[in-house]
């Protein structure tokens, strides 16, 4: 707080005047990642006004996509959440392929219910040890350190061959089908290594007196101003909100498997953090029962309008070889109209709004990210409470910079 201090004639009092400090918070701020900024009006340590300010990641998804097939743009898209890209990829298909008229196979449906949640569990656990790190905690960032990158080395890499940008998925079906032994390896890592993490750093904070009070009724948000924003995800749910895409608008094979929808009271850093916790416990459920249920047959549609030729035809019949010619240098034809389709990605509701003219590549596409509603409402967390209190909500509200500037 800047001080000003004066003497009062004839009185030798000294007159104290107070004026407002402005703070830049970020964007080399460890806990903003070099990709956000707040600036803030402080009187002491308390906040009285939060301006967030993004733009410094330059994704440009959304103008480059025109410019590209719509198989070009499944590798953009994992450049939006990127720590959780497979999720993105499937919403983009399924958007896609909703344009096109097009209904994938059982055992691609299954795959894709999978990768999304192996991928929800990763968010979530690098959302939260991150979160902790950012708290002082570092150890809990360790405990899911491990089986994330464990889940990495021995599912997502074998499946896509690389780890970050992975363009799996594909307009209608997937790169290939699940390698040998995935299924097994999927098994071992829920149970060895997702649950058992889950359980240490349950123990290590859901009763621990520290964290919860420095979490608890800390970044408040109550559920009417939750949906006046635009929340969804986690952190709509921990305001007491119970909307879940999966449920109330199931897609893929969603609505044959049981699970529960965690909720909330109070929408603060701590509620948000126990419905993730819980979520990850449900994810788990959900790919015991899609291995349990995965179908046998072909992972891609037979339409050759959409799916590349098998090798074997195009090294042997000038048909496929000319399919597969126009397929990379033209790309699928898809027909003039416009779509919208929504997934329940890791932070919430992911959409992609499509405007096709026909032909190779998108007229326009727009995104709905999750993080883009949840970093406009960061001022209503955070406004009247303390500095660090911002650094914990932020943590716990888990904001993607590449879905902000798309």
């Amino acid at each position: 707080m800047a001080d000003i201090a004066t003497t009062s004639k004839g009185s030798g009092k000294l007159d104290m005047q107070a004026e407002p400090v402005i703070l830049n918070i970020g964007p080399s701020h460890p806990a903003t990642h070099a990709t956000l900024r707040f600036v803030a009006e402080l009187d002491g340590e308390t906040l009285l006004k939060l301006t967030p300010e993004f733009g410094y990641l330059h994704r440009g998804f959304e103008k480059e996509s025109e410019n590209a097939t719509w198989t070009q743009v499944v590798p953009y898209t994992d450049r939006l959440n990127y720590v959780s890209p497979l999720m993105n990829n499937v919403g983009y298909a399924m958007a896609v392929e909703k344009l096109c008229g097009i209904e994938i196979t059982e055992r691609s449906k299954y795959i894709r219910v999978l990768i999304c949640e192996i991928s929800r569990i990763i968010d979530h656990m690098v959302c939260i040890g991150t979160n902790m790190v950012d708290l002082g905690a570092l150890t809990n960032f360790w405990y899911f350190w491990k089986p994330r990158e464990e889940a990495y080395m021995q599912l997502i890499e074998p499946l896509c061959g690389q780890r970050l940008t992975t363009a799996y998925t594909r307009i209608g079906g997937a790169m290939c089908d699940l390698p040998e032994g995935w299924v097994e390896k999927c098994r071992n890592v829920c149970k060895n290594s997702f649950l058992p993490a889950i359980k240490d750093v349950n123990a290590l904070l859901t009763k621990n007196r520290i964290f919860i009070d420095r979490t608890m009724g800390v970044g408040p948000i109550s559920k009417q101003d939750a949906i006046a924003l635009g929340f969804t995800g986690p952190c709509l749910r921990a305001a007491g909100v119970p909307l879940d895409l999966r449920k109330d608008e199931p897609y893929l094979v969603y609505d044959r498997f049981d699970f529960d929808v965690p909720v909330g009271e109070q929408g603060d850093t701590c509620d948000r953090y126990m419905v993730r916790m819980e979520e990850m416990r449900q994810s788990v459920r959900i790919i015991e029962q899609a291995l349990d249920q995965l179908p046998g047959g072909p992972v891609n549609i037979d339409d050759t309008r959409y799916v590349l030729p098998d090798k074997t035809l195009v090294y042997t019949t000038i048909e496929a070889l000319m399919q597969h010619f126009k397929f990379i240098m033209e790309g699928i034809q898809v027909p003039a109209g416009e779509v919208y389709s929504a997934t329940e990605a890791a932070n919430g509701e992911l959409g992609y709004y499509i405007v096709s003219r026909g032909g190779k590549g998108p007229y326009k596409i727009k995104v709905r990210p999750p993080c883009f509603n949840m970093f406009q409402g960061m001022p209503l967390l955070c406004e009247g409470q303390m500095i660090a209190d911002l650094i914990a909500t932020l943590g716990s509200v888990n904001i993607i910079a590449g879905e902000l500037d798309r």
